[in-house]
Order: structure tokens, then sequence, then C-alpha cells
């Protein structure tokens, strides 16, 4: 396929090679895949020191009042009002804003962070969940980190629960949820170079009917 429009987000279960198949259709695409690396620009671009992005990254805040950041975010936010927001508020909405302005810059593959939920409004973002059998994981996982199979799924389990509070907690929506995905495939049934080529169909068909729509 030639050059894409699509802003891809992408949700993946641990262990399920969600990052290694957004960097393989990355480079083939020839389009910025963003990671850690919203991170960096997010902890950049609001001066907040970037540990504390760290210690923060996709673990949910107790404290934390999605109707309250949503308002403040939507109504516009003064110097002020971040200023004396709590520190898990900042994070969050430095996120949301460097994920926009990622977004804005053009196509490009987000892995994780609620980029879904973000860009939803985006016309050209085609969100998808990539997920994989528990066995499947384990096994690769294991191999990966040099791990016992029951230290793997250990890992996997905490990783996944970690993730689902995260996303659940920031947003409306779901984590894993098929109705909150344009598209959900499982890797261990298509396999790494398979989904990737069931990427890059589902992005050209979908463009294919956008450009029909007009």
């Amino acid at each position: 396929m030639g050059k894409t429009n699509t802003i891809l987000t992408i949700g993946r279960q641990y262990g399920s090679a969600g990052r290694e198949i957004g960097r393989i259709l990355a480079a083939d695409l020839g389009i910025k895949l963003y990671d850690k690396e919203m991170l960096d620009r997010a902890a950049k671009e609001s001066g907040i020191c970037q540990e504390l992005f760290e210690t923060h990254d996709e673990k949910p805040t107790s404290s934390f009042l999605y109707s309250l950041v949503m308002d403040t975010y939507s109504m516009g936010y003064s110097s002020n009002t971040f200023n004396e927001m709590p520190l898990n508020h900042k994070v969050f909405l430095a996120q949301f804003d460097a994920i926009k302005k990622i977004a804005d810059e053009g196509p490009c593959i987000l892995v994780g962070r609620c980029a879904d939920y973000a860009l939803e409004s985006y016309d050209n973002m085609m969100s998808v969940f990539i997920h994989a059998d528990l066995d499947y994981r384990i096994r690769r996982i294991a191999r990966i980190y040099d791990l016992t199979d029951a230290k793997a799924k250990d890992v996997i389990l905490k990783t996944d629960k970690k993730r689902a509070s995260y996303y659940n907690y920031y947003t409306n929506k779901r984590w894993a949820d098929a109705d909150n995905y344009d598209f959900c495939l499982s890797s261990s049934e298509l396999g790494i170079e398979g989904t990737v080529k069931a990427l890059k169909s589902l992005i050209e068909i979908r463009e294919g009917v956008s450009d029909r729509k007009l």
C-alpha cells in the first residue's frame, strides 16, 4: 500500500507483541511509532520532571476525578488552575495534549496510554486492540525475559490489571472491550507478521471506504 493517512492507536494485552507489531508496521508504512516517546515529549513540554512521568505511566491513582479533570480540559485551563492541580491530573493532561499534538503532525502509530480516547474525534484515527491466548503470552514473555512460566504468568496478569485500571479510570470506556475499538486481532492466531499484514489490509480497506464517502 502507498502512503497512509491513518493514525493508528494500539491497545494491547501484555505479551501479545502489540508494540512489536506496531514497530514493524510503522517501519513498513514509513511513519513514526510513539510509546515511551510520548512520555518524553509530554515531560519536556509540560516542564514536569520526567521521573514523575515514569512513576505515573499507565498507573491509576484513586484520587483521580474523571469528570473534574475532563470538565477542566474541555473548558480550557488557566496556568493557575493547572498549577493547583494534583500531580496525577497534570500528568494525564500533559499526556493528553502531547498525544493530540503528535496526531496533528500527521499519520503515526500510538501505543497504549488511552490514545484512542484522546483522539476519538479524529476522523482518520483507527483503533485496534491486540490480544493473544494466555499460553502464547506466557511462552513469549518467559522466553524474552528468561522467566519461569509461573513468573511470566504473574507478570502478565499484574501488568494487564494495571493497564485495565489505568484505561478504565481515565476514560469512560472499558479496556479490552471489543465495543471500544474499531478492530480486535489475535496475534496468537495470526502471528506477528500475519497481524501486521492484517492491519495493513484493514487500513487500506478503511481508507478506501472513507474516500468513497466523500
